[in-house]
This record gives C-alpha cells, sequence and structure tokens, in this order.
C-alpha cells in the first residue's frame, strides 16, 4: 500500500512538501516500479496550476503535471519537443508520464530532457519560500543529482518561444516500442540573413548528463554555411576530441561513433 500525500492545490503541495519527508510524483512511471519501501509520496497530478501549456511574451510554459499526451495535444508545444515525447515507451506511459517527472528522475536517457538542453529551456522550482528560475543545465549536477531543494517543486518548464524551428532530431534504441534511449540527438540552427546566428547540439544517454559543448558551438556562429562548411572537420575532431562517454547497454566507443554521425549528418541536412 502506498503511503502518502495527495494534493488539489500548489500550496497545499508545497506546505506538505515544507512540512513533510516526500516523494513528489504525477504518473510514478518510473517510481512506483522501484518498490522504496517505508517512503511517503506526495501525489501532484490533480492540481490545476501544474497542468496548463500556456504562453507569454518570451516562453511557452509547461506545467510539471502536463503530461506527454497533453503536450502531443497542445498547438503550444514547439514541434521538436512533440518529436522526441512522441517516442517515449506506449500510448499509456506517455497518457501518466509527466514533464517534471522525466526532469526529476535525474537521467540522461529521459527524452525531454535532452530537448530542455538543447532549447535553453529554463525550470521553475518553487517552495513556500518563494520561486526561482534555473537554466536546465545548471539544474543537472551529475547523475541523479539535482539543483532541488527538499522542500522545492518543479513547477513550470519554460521553452523558448520561438527559434526552435529549424532542428534536427533522432533517438537510437534497441527496438521502436518501449526503447530506451542508447544513445540520442538533438540540434537546432538559427540563421540571421546568410550567418548562422546560434547552433546547438545536445547529446542524450551517453554520460552522467546530457552532453553540450557551448564552446564549441560558437565557432561556427557568425559564419555562412560555407565558411561552416570549411571548418566542418575540424568542429567534428574538436567534438571527438571534448566527448568523454560512459559505457551503457553498449561500448563507449560505439557511443562516440554514433553521437559524432549524428552530429555529422545534422549540419549535412543544414547544409553545413
Amino acid at each position: 500500500m502506498v503511503n502518502g500525500f495527495a494534493a488539489s492545490s500548489l500550496q497545499e503541495a508545497l506546505e506538505i512538501r515544507a512540512k513533510q519527508d516526500v516523494v513528489p510524483y504525477g504518473g510514478g512511471t518510473d517510481l512506483m516500479v522501484e518498490n522504496r519501501p517505508g517512503v511517503s509520496y506526495l501525489f501532484l497530478a490533480k492540481i490545476p496550476e501544474l497542468k496548463e501549456i500556456k504562453a507569454d511574451d518570451k516562453y511557452i510554459r509547461i506545467g510539471g503535471e502536463v503530461t506527454f499526451t497533453q503536450a502531443l495535444e497542445s498547438p503550444l508545444v514547439p514541434p521538436l519537443m512533440k518529436e522526441a515525447v512522441s517516442r517515449i515507451a506506449a500510448p499509456a506511459i506517455r497518457n501518466a508520464g509527466t514533464f517534471a517527472g522525466n526532469i526529476g528522475n535525474g537521467s540522461a536517457k529521459a527524452d525531454s530532457v535532452l530537448i530542455d538542453f538543447v532549447s535553453d529551456a529554463k525550470l521553475c522550482l518553487s517552495s513556500v519560500r518563494g520561486t526561482r528560475v534555473v537554466d536546465i543545465d545548471k539544474f543537472y549536477l551529475g547523475r541523479k543529482k539535482l539543483d532541488l531543494h527538499s522542500d522545492e517543486l518543479i513547477t513550470e518548464i519554460l521553452l523558448p518561444k520561438t527559434g526552435l524551428e529549424n532542428y534536427y532530431y533522432k533517438k537510437i534504441g534497441g527496438r521502436n516500442a518501449l526503447a530506451i534511449s542508447r544513445v540520442s540527438f538533438a540540434g537546432v540552427i538559427r540563421m540571421e540573413g546568410d550567418k548562422i546566428s546560434s547552433f546547438a547540439a545536445a547529446f542524450g544517454a551517453v554520460a552522467d548528463t546530457v552532453l553540450r559543448f557551448k564552446e564549441l558551438e560558437t565557432m561556427l556562429v557568425g559564419k555562412t554555411l560555407e565558411e561552416a562548411k570549411a571548418i566542418k572537420a575540424d568542429l567534428l575532431n574538436a567534438y571527438s576530441e571534448k566527448m568523454v562517454l560512459t559505457r551503457g547497454r553498449v561500448s563507449a566507443e560505439y557511443r562516440k561513433t554514433v553521437c559524432l554521425n549524428l552530429l555529422n549528418d545534422f549540419m549535412t541536412e543544414k547544409g553545413i
């Protein structure tokens, strides 16, 4: 039998979180299979404030308890995020699984987290003390290590409202259905006139957290596609030297080869 609390409002949830030692959850698709004895849980999936998808001047704001199915049905959620979450397991899992749960699980294999990284998403972390906004890459401190205080909840994911249109996404798994990523990759390129204004490439499921090397991305900024093509080999070599990958179901060498192939394919597809 599951022990714990069920909150009907965000304020109630934050007060429980502040006073009790609880593990928050919405769908529980990963959490419940762990069967942690003696743990108390805080059920969040009935909180209206956390189930909303809305837009402001800068961001698409996805509530922490929004499910992947809900996101797929929303006209506000960018196609890149929709493509990634559409690959999550089976419909039953997408119906229950939530964005905050995918992030809070602390896994570099989480499908939505890869898109958060490549898009420079921000997280709203709320407690009875207030709300702070944290860059996604600062939130992940390592495998299963998060910048989340014991009284905080992940209440919103902030995705840029524009700039994610020109993207590339691939997920490599052992099988199509229910696949856990062996390697996943997302890339985004933005142009101003004939020059690259920004370039982002993120690699999932290959290290303790999602990998993104912003210092290498700047090598292409300000260049035309032809100028970028001229230094493509140098950029790929720089990525190869920078990548230190973990071994999973397959070798680190295989993962690096796949990562570099995906990066190369992304650039080729975008004219580099």
